[in-house]
This record gives C-alpha cells, sequence and structure tokens, in this order.
C-alpha cells in the first residue's frame, strides 16, 4: 500500500486536519532531519507529516538538510511526497494566495548537498530528471482543485533560489527571461533527492507575494503571512481530499 508522506513548508508547520497518531525522533546517516516525524491519518489515510522548516519554523532554506529529510521518509515507508512550498509569483496568473502546481524546475541553488550518490561508490549514478515531478500524483492534485473549485493554476517552471534574502528585480527579470513562472528556495535539491530514492514527488506551492518588482511597494513579511494563511487553508482542503486516493 502505497504511503504519503507530505512536507510542509513556510506557513505550514502543522495540519490542522490531522489525526496525530505518534511522533518519532529519527536519526539517519546524513544528520539530522529538520524534527520529529510525525505519523497520523487524514481522511483514513495514513500520512506522515514533516515540517521542512522544523516546527518552529527556525531552519533557513539553504540550512535545511533536505538529504536527512527525504532519506528519514523514506526509510519511514513513503513511496508519494506531496511538498508544500511558499513561493513568490512572476507570472501575471500567478497573484498572492493561488495555488501552483509546477511541471518543471531550474535550480540556481549553489553549496547544498545534493545527492546520496557521492561515497562508497562501485559506478557513477546518473538519475533521469527531464519531467521532475510525478506525473500520477501531480494530476491528483490537479484535479482535486478542480473537484473543490481552487483558484490553481496547473503547470509553471519553479526558480529554486538560494536564499534566505528575497530576490531583486533585476534576478526576477532575469528569471522570466529564462522561463521561469515562479519563485521559491526550497524546490531544489529536494525534489531530486526524492527521485533518486523513487519517490512520487509533486510541489503544491503557494504565492505568498508576487516577485520583486511585480507588485507595488516593497514585499512585506505582513503582507506574506497573510496571503500564506488564506492559501493553507485551501491547501489542507486540498490534501483532506487527494490524500485517502494516493
Amino acid at each position: 500500500m502505497a504511503k504519503l508522506a507530505i512536507i510542509g513548508g513556510t506557513g505550514l508547520t502543522s495540519l490542522k486536519n490531522l489525526e496525530i497518531i505518534n511522533r518519532e525522533v529519527v536519526h539517519t546517516p546524513y544528520g539530522e532531519p529538520s524534527g520529529p516525524l510525525t505519523r497520523g491519518a487524514i481522511g483514513g489515510k495514513e500520512v506522515l507529516f514533516l515540517a521542512r522548516h522544523g516546527y518552529g519554523h527556525t531552519i533557513p532554506p539553504h540550512k535545511v538538510n533536505y538529504r536527512a529529510n527525504i532519506w528519514a521518509l523514506n526509510e519511514a515507508g513513503a513511496d508519494h511526497i506531496i511538498a508544500v512550498n511558499a513561493v513568490g509569483g512572476i507570472r501575471a496568473d500567478m497573484t498572492p494566495g493561488c495555488i501552483v502546481f509546477p511541471h518543471q524546475i531550474i535550480d540556481y541553488t549553489w553549496s547544498r548537498t545534493n545527492t546520496y550518490f557521492e561515497e562508497g561508490l562501485t559506478h557513477v549514478t546518473h538519475i533521469d530528471f527531464t519531467e521532475p515531478y510525478c506525473t500520477a500524483l501531480r494530476q491528483m492534485l490537479i484535479d482535486g482543485a478542480r473537484i473543490i473549485g481552487l483558484d490553481a493554476v496547473e503547470e509553471g517552471v519553479y526558480a529554486t533560489t538560494q536564499g534566505p534574502r528575497l530576490e531583486t528585480s533585476a534576478e526576477i527579470d532575469r528569471l522570466e527571461r529564462d522561463g521561469c513562472d515562479l519563485v521559491g528556495m526550497t524546490g531544489m535539491p529536494e525534489a531530486s533527492l526524492a527521485r533518486e530514492l523513487d519517490i512520487c514527488y509533486a510541489c503544491c506551492a503557494v504565492v505568498a507575494n508576487m516577485g520583486a518588482g511585480r507588485g507595488e511597494g516593497a514585499i512585506t513579511m505582513e503582507d506574506i503571512e497573510q496571503n500564506l494563511t488564506n492559501g493553507m487553508d485551501r491547501v489542507r482542503t486540498l490534501l483532506e481530499l487527494v490524500a485517502p486516493q494516493v
């Protein structure tokens, strides 16, 4: 039976509709994950939950131990992961509060440990990453959003930047020229690590703000938090519908 894991990003450090069974501290060969794994159920479906930035939201994007997180979820039995990410909108239709299911990703990060295949190898390993997200799981999210009438954008190219600072307006212009539609700081190497472990992985991105230079005035944390509050309520409703189907 497939087991679903949910990775919560900024604005989603807990799931109100999760019936908690227990919390488990996990140790991995790659260090400590962001926090204990929460085992629970949504709509009768057993799921795992992990807060990417820690349950107190204290770990910045470039300091997240992505290898430990994905390894811990895999060791706990997860073969499907829905990753929830807070992002900035670049494309005009990706307005604050809306949900996006990206279909492609471009990695602009540096210095992040980004593979399991680097020590003790008998041969060099390459993974196919042509389609970085699991088609079947993405479609479940898309279908679920349609059923409940969510304001969702069904595809987009996710630019992953280093953080923790937000981008300049010139950088957003560059990302747009590169073909990016949304920008966040946590999409990679999480997606590729999941692929290395043959985990079906899809992203549910919540637009917290328009990218630099795309909105009016400066980007404030107050606006981001308000937009995420509204967006994450929709995500919780979506997860309650989709989780039992995995």
